[in-house]
């Protein structure tokens, strides 16, 4: 099971910003629909307990900071990033058209399987961009390999792995690979020509080094060639819970 992440200290140390004592932070939680004693809060504060992720969200509205300062971490999984926009599993799956159940296991594996649909919806929700979910995923590495693969051989083969990480469309993925895999065929070209030529080892090395710049800025290139729908900011954000 998923532990939600917290911290004791910042816990402390928003309490005290706020001026509240253990019992004041207590009575406001009951107040907003989650009893909890006054003991409980110290626990949370001292490290021998844990708030579940509801009593997390509570907590932050009554010390005025947001869910990322109690968790203590900047968010690095989908989990983690739905706690810090303040959003429950049931409402960020109704939000996005999905069920329950299956954005609970999208959540625990840290793998997206939803469609462009349900992706679109989803970033809007977590204040995400398209490519920063991959990202969270865990896919930018794979995604970069498919790149490179496609730019230096067949790049109709990785259109359909490619749109299975990012869930963009046909014509948009195509397009991007098409476009890279001409780039970079006249690196090639121009670096063949050289030789031919026999020229001398200067303009060689020129190529060269702009050739693996322009390795070095594949996923960079890719998200520029999709434009909008990677690198957009997100749209109106949601909170709600």
């Amino acid at each position: 099971m998923y532990s939600t992440p917290f911290s004791p200290a910042e816990a402390r140390s928003a309490r005290a910003r706020v001026g509240l004592t253990t019992a004041q932070v207590a009575q406001s939680m009951t107040a907003c629909g989650a009893p909890v004693r006054p003991e409980l809060i110290e626990a949370w504060e001292y490290g021998s307990q844990a708030p579940t992720e509801a009593q997390l969200f509570v907590l932050a509205d009554v010390l005025w900071c947001p869910p990322t300062v109690l968790m203590g971490v900047e968010p690095r999984t989908l989990a983690e990033h739905r706690m810090a926009r303040q959003i429950g599993v049931d409402r960020l799956a109704q939000l996005i058209g999905m069920d329950p159940a299956a954005y609970r296991a999208a959540e625990a594996a840290n793998r997206w399987n939803g469609d462009y649909r349900q992706t679109k919806a989803l970033v809007e929700a977590l204040g995400l961009s398209l490519r920063k979910l991959i990202g969270v995923m865990g896919r930018d590495e794979e995604l970069a390999g498919h790149l490179r693969s496609a730019i230096e051989g067949r790049w109709k083969a990785h259109v359909g792995p490619v749109i299975e990480i990012t869930t963009l469309n046909k014509t948009r993925v195509s397009d991007a690979l098409r476009t890279m895999h001409a780039e970079f065929a006249e690196f090639s070209e121009r670096y063949m020509g050289h030789l031919v030529a026999r020229n001398d080892d200067s303009r060689l090395k020129e190529v060269a080094a702009e050739r693996s710049a322009y390795l070095r800025r594949l996923a960079d290139h890719f998200w520029e060639l999709i434009g909008e729908a990677g690198e957009a900011p997100p749209f109106n954000t949601v909170t709600t819970r």
